[in-house]
């Protein structure tokens, strides 16, 4: 399984890498939206896990741009991944084309759950777990 999280927190990254290194997801990482989306065009990735608060566009900006598009990567899945707690966040991520919505700080847990929903949503025979 190949997942992009963009992310602008190093730290952040390293900590879902190594989660996701644990259940042999191999992990690309996007310092910020712009980069994220590049990578997105140039690369082949089964989820995508975005922020939602970074320097220059932001997660939903990056979320609409990638629904825009007209191919199969435009239905990617999209989980969320953020530490904003607002009441309607969830609802306007969802509403915005996103998958699902996790908190920060991640759970393993909670990570695997969500990309085991996505896989399953998109008909994917990958295991998540060995």
């Amino acid at each position: 399984m190949e997942v992009l999280f963009v992310e602008d927190d190093a730290m952040n990254r390293r900590v879902v890498k190594d989660m996701l290194r644990v259940v042999g997801a191999n992990m690309a990482e996007a310092p910020d939206a712009e980069t994220g989306l590049q990578m997105i065009e140039d690369g082949d990735y089964t989820i995508i896990l975005m922020d939602l608060r970074m320097p220059g566009m932001d997660g939903l900006t990056a979320i609409r741009h990638l629904r825009a598009r007209a191919d199969a990567k435009g239905a990617l899945p999209v989980i969320v991944v953020t530490a904003d707690t607002a009441t309607d966040l969830r609802e306007r991520c969802l509403k915005t084309g996103a998958d699902d919505v996790i908190q920060k700080p991640v759970a393993m847990g909670a990570l695997l759950n969500a990309m085991g929903r996505m896989v399953a949503k998109s008909g994917g025979n990958e295991m998540m777990l060995d």
